[in-house]
């Protein structure tokens, strides 16, 4: 819950300095002013979510405006999986003890079992969500969520959402209920697969 609060306070702050960049095109112009870093710029924009309102849709739209669905898409990916990858780690930086006190022994307690338990249905699912993402990450180290299954769902959850969004950048195609659907729908089945796969090979 701080780790929540303490983004959204972010957001309530800096906020109005990222109106300008709901716009695929105006994100993509300023992301050409780069030059060959664009690509790299759009990267370290999609990690810096972590610590600003950064319109991560919105980016992976750019890059693939710019760069075609399949380049874009990788771009993003790799964006958007660094920046759950280093809140994680920021989480585990955390002794346990410090976790404890921080989060409060019975959140502590409660939280580790469902971590441990569909902790992977959160990580997949709420790439798709705003805010949200980076925060679970960092809540996901504290608890210690087995770091296998951690890199497996945040795979599962980052990928379709930066080929979903290269795709629309790429195309100019912007259907809201089929994005809805396509941002949860296809990350369920990939972490569904995943978990068996991961359960089979334990």
């Amino acid at each position: 819950m701080g780790i929540s609060l303490s983004i959204l306070m972010i957001w309530v702050i800096w906020g109005g300095h990222w109106e300008q960049w709901s716009d695929v095109r105006t994100v993509g112009t300023a992301l050409q002013g780069y030059g060959v870093s664009a690509g790299l710029a759009g990267v370290l924009l999609l990690i810096l979510d972590l610590l600003l309102p950064v319109p991560g849709t919105v980016v992976m739209s750019a890059l693939g405006y710019l760069y075609g669905t399949v380049l874009g898409a990788l771009l993003g990916f790799i964006g958007s999986f660094i920046a759950g990858l280093i809140g994680y780690g920021v989480g585990r930086l955390f002794p346990e003890k410090t976790a404890r006190r921080f989060l409060g022994e019975k959140d502590f307690v409660r939280g580790k079992s469902l971590f441990a338990r569909g902790g992977g249905w959160v990580i997949a699912l709420s790439r798709a969500v705003p805010i949200l993402p980076e925060a679970l990450a960092v809540t996901a180290g504290l608890l210690r969520m087995p770091v296998p299954a951690f890199v497996l769902a945040l795979a599962c959850g980052s990928l379709p959402m930066a080929a979903l969004f290269a795709w629309i950048g790429a195309t100019g195609h912007d259907r809201p209920l089929l994005t809805l659907i396509l941002s949860f729908g296809v990350p369920a089945v990939l972490w569904s697969l995943a978990s068996l796969w991961h359960r089979r090979s334990d």
